[in-house]
């Protein structure tokens, strides 16, 4: 069964090559230590099942607003339901610490995260034109308002 808790530093070199596998911009550890260690903004959760790591989530609460800014999950435990369980849990604490609103940038063509967010109830209001440094790629922005599960 899969288990969410909240991401520890122990966790980090299994977040880290999780990151790398999965994104074309991965963060760094210092940059995920940093967020963990300083940024009293930041929570971060890890999925695991029987201590494997399958995915994690975070988002930064600014106020009244939630901004995921990391989910991911590993290619071999993909269309399994970890990505809905991960935006499940992270709306949930969201809602938790008072947050009224979610919002979160996505690659125009990143297909399958766009769907997760559309079932969830996101909309897209925005696109940032050329947002990722490594192709040039558009974002969307979306939306959840009012948040909910």
């Amino acid at each position: 069964m899969l288990e969410i808790s909240r991401m520890l530093e122990s966790d980090l070199d299994e977040v880290v090559a999780l990151e790398a596998k999965v994104f074309a911009l991965p963060w760094s550890r210092p940059l995920f230590l940093k967020d963990l260690k300083e940024n009293k903004c930041a929570r971060f959760f890890t999925a695991r099942e029987n201590n494997i790591l399958f995915g994690y989530g975070g988002f930064w609460l600014l106020q009244e607003e939630m901004n995921i800014v990391n989910i991911a999950v590993h290619p071999e435990n993909r269309k399994k339901g970890v990505g809905k369980e991960l935006l499940k849990h992270l709306l949930t604490e969201g809602l938790k610490e008072g947050a009224k609103f979610a919002t979160l940038d996505v690659r125009v063509n990143n297909t399958a995260a766009k769907k997760l967010y559309e079932n969830a109830g996101f909309i897209t209001i925005a696109l940032r034109k050329k947002y990722y440094s490594d192709n040039g790629e558009d974002a969307l922005v979306m939306w959840l308002n009012p948040l909910k599960i």
